[in-house]
């Protein structure tokens, strides 16, 4: 593939590994270090003089480091001359913070949105954004792409009796996404109606549904402290559920997750790469991982070559 560049940020080099591995190209020679008073320092190894660049950079780990790597490695490619630089974000960093639903909050998923594009960044590929709108936070385009299609293959091939399952949405905001791969499967989905007394906390569970002798499989975005879906796990398994999996696009895990998931009723409790997994999976023996890098390098190949991406969104591929 001439004429295309890809490299890697600090947050999640396995991932970019596994996307130059499938183009079949060399990452590019890139040197990130810190200075002693921690401000980071970005040396691009190679030239980038009208090149095709690709940044791969997730919002993971030490994500406001990262994210200033990111646009510092962005930045420092504009100005080298690259011909188009497009930052390849499995994860999108403060999607949460996606609108003002109180007096005086920021919605810092627009602020992100702006400095990438006051760096120099000319498109931006992601998956599962937290909420759609964030693409019309950007004036540049952007590629959001789905898990979904790898989540039907993983359920089809791993959970035996997945034609009699029931689908899960444990909140409302992620009806959408559960009623789509309920309509693929061909089965019923249920939803939890939830109560936030304040954030990461959950107080009040409403289950809206009939789950009773079924598979229930728990869908959603993201898992960060997995409150949410422990609790929907819990009241799964009062209603009558036979087992309960849990699905979702970036396993985040922090604080106390894993405890909460061991302690959990799971059968599996399985994440994308988006994040990395090996750590989770090695303190929690019910954490699985779906490879996504295909996805995602399938999608680079195709924006490289000027072909449309859209297969994508409906096939896994190959």
């Amino acid at each position: 593939m001439p004429n295309i560049k890809v490299f890697s940020g600090s947050s999640h080099p396995d991932f970019a590994a596994k996307v130059v591995d499938r183009l079949g190209i060399e990452l590019g020679r890139v040197v990130t270090k810190k200075f002693s008073n921690l401000e980071t320092c970005v040396e691009i190894g190679e030239s980038v003089r009208g090149e095709d660049v690709y940044i791969v950079q997730s919002g993971c780990g030490e994500i406001n480091d990262n994210l200033m790597e990111l646009l510092i490695m962005i930045n420092a490619c504009k100005i080298a001359s690259a011909a188009r630089v497009t930052a390849v974000i499995p994860c999108f960093p403060y999607a949460r913070q996606d609108k003002k639903d109180k007096s005086r909050a920021p919605v810092s998923a627009k602020l992100v949105a702006n400095m990438l594009t006051v760096a120099g960044m000319d498109h931006i590929i992601t998956m599962d954004l937290h909420a759609s709108q964030i693409q019309g936070f950007f004036d540049l385009p952007v590629d959001n792409l789905y898990a979904e299609p790898a989540v039907l293959k993983w359920i089809k091939e791993n959970i035996a009796d997945w034609k009699t399952s029931i689908i899960v949405s444990p909140d409302a905001g992620g009806a959408k996404r559960v009623t789509s791969i309920a309509d693929s499967l061909k089965v019923d989905f249920a939803l939890i109606h939830k109560e936030r007394k304040k954030a990461n906390e959950v107080s009040d569970m409403v289950l809206v549904g009939n789950v009773t002798d079924r598979v229930a499989i728990l869908v959603d975005d993201m898992a960060d402290t997995c409150g949410t879906v422990v609790k929907a796990a819990d009241k799964l398994k009062e209603a009558g559920a036979t087992k309960v999996y849990a699905i979702l696009t970036h396993g985040i895990f922090s604080g106390p997750a894993i405890s909460r998931i061991n302690g959990a009723c799971f059968e599996a409790v399985v994440a994308t790469n988006t994040i990395p997994q090996d750590e989770h999976m090695i303190q929690c023996d019910k954490i699985r991982c779906i490879d996504v890098a295909m996805i995602f390098a399938e999608a680079l190949r195709r924006t490289h070559n000027g072909e449309s991406v859209s297969y994508l969104f409906a096939n896994v591929p190959y």
